[in-house]
């Protein structure tokens, strides 16, 4: 069998022009895989698409595969006319063996279930999570309306977490774990409440951190780490207990997708990139443990790509947050030689503070063409003071770098190895309609370095790719 070459590993993960966010990464064999829901390039509302999956050889995480559509929007009985959207699914192993796949649709309050003899196979419709008496969860007086599940199998019981918890809604107290039996799908503990939404966290250690959505599970020895997206919706934040179901105390932020609170390269409170909402799951893979996160393009909240970071887990349990990069799956930084796509820039901003996304001002990553047609990403709307950062790379010897860029644009693109750093050169482009390529010579210092280019001047550009050349 013909092997194939090792790529390297980028951010996103996925080719640029597919949107799978709320990503649950698991290892299944020798192969990680990723479940998400499928949002659209230019949609207009979240999960607009089928349940997709990809996967990748947990040696080799540069190498995805598409594994086709796994679970079509009109499978679920509620949903024949496929008016409604498949919100962000997960997936256990039941005590058979098979693979159960969670989710929601958009307009109900209950918990739909599917099923597969494999990971990526066809799912076909299993049931919804009932009471015994046949009552489907969420729809019993007194249940709050399930959303967002998680789930983790433990023998004969599988934990349910769900839960949405929006500002000023006094009705939706946290998010919730339910105990259900072999059957994956009967209620044998009815909902508890396992972390507090913003109404109801104070005096709790979750204060500005509450839970607004997204709940997933882990359990690392014998602690089970609950993540979730806190209230202010770009971060992802993580709690910990001993128990499943109870006792779960504030850990901290594992990411947040406009990088606030890392003070590492910059003041702890500038956003390097424009967030909104967040949602994804911890997995280990070959040892290192990562946290798989989404990020927001087009401008917009609803086409959403997946990323992934490395995570630092510390000796006492405790997580450190992690920094967005170019690199998360790569094991290191890229090769400081060789062209690289604008796309796959972690920081992006102008001289216009905003942790959020859709100001018409600001700059975004794009594609040409509609959803689906397989066109390499860029960066768009690229105005004065734009500046795209691209983290990090081991350079030895770089001494000239090229652009790639078209638009009605007169100026420079200035060349840095930090956001507020010195101008190691300047790159003067012109108006044109069709991508030209532009090169200065730059000496960049040898070593772990980041890239970062700040556009000067008049007009709107945009980034195709950037290539740093090596002299070794």
């Amino acid at each position: 069998m013909e092997q194939i070459a090792k790529k390297q590993a980028f951010n996103p993960y996925l080719p640029s022009w597919e949107y799978i966010p709320d990503g649950e990464p698991y290892v299944f064999g020798d192969r990680v895989y990723v479940y998400g829901s499928h949002d659209f390039y230019n949609g207009y509302v979240f999960c607009m698409g089928d349940y997709v999956c990809w996967s990748a050889p947990a040696d080799d995480l540069g190498n995805w595969r598409y594994e086709g559509v796994i679970y079509p929007r009109n499978e679920d009985p509620l949903n024949k006319d496929g008016k409604m959207c498949l919100y962000a699914p997960d997936v256990t192993v039941g005590t058979d063996g098979r693979y159960y796949l969670y989710y929601v649709l958009d307009h109900v309050p209950v918990v739909s279930v599917a099923v597969c003899d494999t990971p990526a196979g066809r799912y076909e419709f299993y049931g919804y999570v009932h009471y015994a008496d046949g009552t489907r969860l969420g729809e019993r007086e007194g249940d709050l309306p399930q959303f967002d599940p998680g789930v983790l199998t433990e023998g004969d019981r599988t934990y349910l977490y769900t839960g949405f918890c929006a500002r000023g809604d006094i009705s939706r107290k946290g998010a919730m774990a339910t105990v259900l039996g072999k059957d994956m799908l009967t209620v044998e503990e009815a909902p508890v409440f396992v972390a507090p939404g913003c109404e109801y966290g104070r005096g709790t250690g979750f204060e500005g951190h509450e839970f607004f959505e997204a709940p997933s599970i882990r359990k690392i020895g014998s602690t089970y780490y609950f993540v979730y997206s806190s209230v202010v919706m770009h971060e992802l934040c993580y709690a910990t207990s001993k128990s499943p179901t109870s006792g779960f105390v504030y850990g901290g932020v594992l990411v947040s997708n406009c990088d606030l609170h890392i003070d590492t390269y910059k003041p702890a409170g500038q956003p390097m990139a424009y967030g909104a909402n967040n949602h994804g799951g911890m997995v280990q893979i070959e040892g290192e443990w990562y946290i798989f996160y989404h990020r927001h393009t087009n401008g917009s909240w609803y086409s959403r790509q997946g990323c992934a970071e490395k995570l630092k887990i510390l000796p006492d349990g405790r997580i450190l947050q992690s920094e967005i990069t170019s690199c998360g799956l790569n094991g290191g930084p890229l090769e400081g030689n060789g062209e690289y796509p604008a796309y796959i820039a972690c920081n992006l901003f102008r001289d216009i503070p905003s942790v959020y996304v859709g100001d018409s001002r600001f700059p975004k990553i794009m594609q040409d063409g509609r959803d689906g047609d397989e066109e390499p990403g860029y960066i768009g709307n690229i105005q004065d003071s734009v500046t795209a950062g691209f983290k990090y790379f081991d350079c030895k010897g770089v001494r000239e770098i090229r652009i790639k860029v078209r638009g009605y644009a007169d100026g420079v693109f200035e060349v840095k190895t930090a956001w507020d750093g010195k101008i190691l050169a300047a790159i003067k482009v012109k108006y044109s309609n069709v991508w030209e390529e532009y090169s200065v010579p730059v000496k960049i210092p040898d070593g772990k370095q980041a890239v970062y280019l700040t556009y000067r001047g008049g007009g709107n550009a945009s980034l195709l790719s950037f290539t740093l050349v090596s002299s070794e």
